[in-house]
């Protein structure tokens, strides 16, 4: 059960502002919101699988502790992939099939190699356990774009999606850091070496998030230039 909320967890936070959530908010505003999510919860099962299924077999050929470590710093990069954020780029319009077709097909694809993919990769290399994994990452998927068809539909965005994003962010990068303490070797963490990692997270912190107010900005003010006839 532990392997399963942890799983849960993570996955929720990693979604949150992804762009497969943005995807199925896109395609909840199209289609009905029951499509949608069955059409995810299909797509996640096929997809996730596969992830679980490379994580496990990972741990056969590199040794258990390096992987650990690994998958602990790269919850510290979804941490800064999350303060990032991401975009649509026309996948809700890429493909034309019937609406659950559709959402599947665009959801699977957006989903090879996005941050909630990896970051099952990543638990399934720290747990080795394929189905708790896979079960709890497919039910995490669910209840995070549920969320996000109710916040972006229903509410109207009522939550402020900032608040979100750097929420799940700071969570990501807790647990990493928590897990950099745990799996490295006790001879590299001197104060020197801890308060120096320390400094640099803080710094690539502050630089993503510079550039995704940027990326922001530029955005709004394109947004708001008329095109001229």
């Amino acid at each position: 059960m532990s392997v399963y909320l942890a799983s849960v967890i993570f996955v929720v936070l990693a979604e949150m502002g992804d762009k497969t959530q943005l995807l199925a908010m896109a395609f909840a505003s199209r289609f009905r919101w029951q499509t949608v999510l069955f059409a995810v919860f299909v797509a996640t099962l096929v997809n996730h699988f596969m992830a679980v299924v490379a994580g496990s077999y990972i741990t056969r050929f590199i040794p258990i502790q390096y992987i650990q470590i690994g998958a602990s710093a790269s919850f510290i990069l979804f941490g800064l992939w999350t303060i990032r954020g991401d975009t649509l780029e026309g996948e809700d319009k890429r493909f034309n099939f019937s609406p659950f077709w559709t959402v599947a097909v665009a959801f699977f694809f957006a989903e090879m190699g996005d941050k909630t993919q990896l970051a099952t990769v990543a638990l399934a290399t720290k747990y080795s356990n394929i189905i708790v994994v896979w079960l709890g990452t497919t039910t995490a998927m669910i209840i995070a774009d549920a969320i996000g068809i109710v916040i972006g539909i229903v509410l109207g965005k009522k939550i402020p999606e900032r608040f979100v994003k750097w929420f799940a962010a700071i969570i990501f990068i807790l647990f990493g850091v928590i897990g950099l303490w745990e799996y490295l070797p006790k001879s590299l963490l001197t104060t020197p070496i801890v308060a120096g990692g320390l400094v640099v997270i803080v710094i690539l912190v502050v630089l993503v998030a510079r550039m995704n107010n940027s990326r922001e900005k530029k955005a709004e003010e394109e947004s708001s230039v008329e095109p001229t006839t």
